[in-house]
């Protein structure tokens, strides 16, 4: 990135590695069209430029590395600084809250009911002109999210790379944490100040599982985020004596529950699935593999060879019956007699093309 670049740039063991690196290609590119004989004759002073630029490459590697690690490491800490900030300001707000509350309880004919709708919520006392006030600030942080929704992803992803561009970071900054003022201050009477951080985060966290593009997550967190509340406020009308608030961020939790369960991709289950498939395929490759290397051993591609010695082979001799019964299947290895098993044409065929397969990944 242009960050790092800039950390590198004034760093000598960089700046100077970097100079004699391109000095090498300029003069070792003219050679190309050459004559054979003038290259030949330059050979011995290019080899020794090459050993020059080797260790050259490797203290520009270094310095890069160092430079990276060094940013790395100011952007943590300055995440932590700020969470550890955020941690402090709800741990002691809040404790300042419930302390509050518990004097208020006791103090005679002072009704305490304000501070508990506004630590908790209370969703039930909603009239009509709160729903509208709800409506009218909701679409504007959207209409406002809309506008500058360029913008916001550009600022959110690499804040120096957007004031490169020439975007007003700090008033964007300013205008992302209005948004977040008002969606706090909306659900403010629904969940209450407590469960609001998980009305926030858990929606969000929910989508992630589902999709990497930024503008897919914010579209299924505001579909997981309205069936939360509207799911949660029916069970809250339906079961006697059950809070409207905690209900709907238990209903969010329970999306993102499933979320991180059953999610392609990311989910707990579909990892699972794909490491079990890689098992088997490992299996399957490294029977193949024993089968055609006995086979290049004894000099006859159609030998058979029995399954304890292919048991022998591997880490998992448990695995090679029933891996060699699928391959049975495809047409890849004929049984022979009793307990032998015999490659066939196929199956020469796909070791042929794993062996070339991986010559061209090396």
């Amino acid at each position: 990135s242009g960050e790092m670049y800039r950390a590198m740039r004034d760093d000598p063991q960089f700046r100077g590695p970097r100079t004699r690196v391109r000095d090498f290609l300029s003069e070792s590119v003219p050679f190309i069209d050459s004559p054979d004989a003038d290259l030949r004759a330059s050979l011995p002073l290019l080899a020794e430029r090459a050993e020059q630029v080797n260790e050259d490459v490797r203290s520009f590697s270094l310095a890069a590395l160092t430079a990276y690690a060094g940013i790395s490491d100011d952007r943590r800490e300055g995440v932590m600084q700020l969470l550890a900030y955020l941690g402090i300001v709800l741990a002691v707000f809040f404790g300042i809250g419930l302390v509050l509350l518990t004097f208020a309880q006791r103090i005679p004919g002072l009704n305490p009911a304000g501070l508990s709708a506004y630590l908790f919520g209370q969703a039930a006392a909603l009239v009509a002109a709160d729903v509208w006030l709800m409506g009218v600030l909701g679409g504007a942080a959207l209409l406002a999210m809309g506008v500058f929704w360029k913008e916001l992803k550009v600022l959110l992803f690499d804040p120096d790379f957007a004031a490169s561009l020439g975007f007003p970071v700090r008033a964007l900054d300013v205008l992302l944490t209005t948004l977040l003022v008002i969606s706090i201050v909306v659900g403010l009477q629904t969940v209450g100040v407590v469960l609001m951080s998980a009305i926030l985060i858990a929606p969000a966290a929910a989508a992630r599982q589902w999709t990497d593009r930024l503008g897919g997550v914010v579209a299924l967190a505001a579909v997981f985020g309205a069936v939360s509340g509207v799911s949660g406020a029916l069970i809250s009308a339906t079961v006697p004596r059950l809070p409207t608030g905690p209900t709907i961020v238990l209903c969010a939790s329970a999306i993102v529950t499933v979320s991180l369960l059953a999610a392609p991709g990311r989910g707990l289950v579909a990892q699972w699935i794909q490491r079990l498939r890689s098992r088997r395929t490992l299996q399957t490759v490294g029977v193949l593999e024993d089968l055609y290397t006995l086979a290049l051993h004894h000099g006859d591609l159609a030998k058979e060879h029995p399954a304890a010695t292919l048991q022998a082979m591997t880490a998992r001799p448990e695995r090679v019956l029933p891996t060699l019964q699928a391959l049975e299947t495809r047409g890849w290895v004929r049984p022979v007699g009793d307990d032998g098993w015999a490659l066939t044409d196929a199956g020469l065929g796909a070791v042929r093309r794993l062996a070339r397969n991986a010559e061209r990944e090396s």
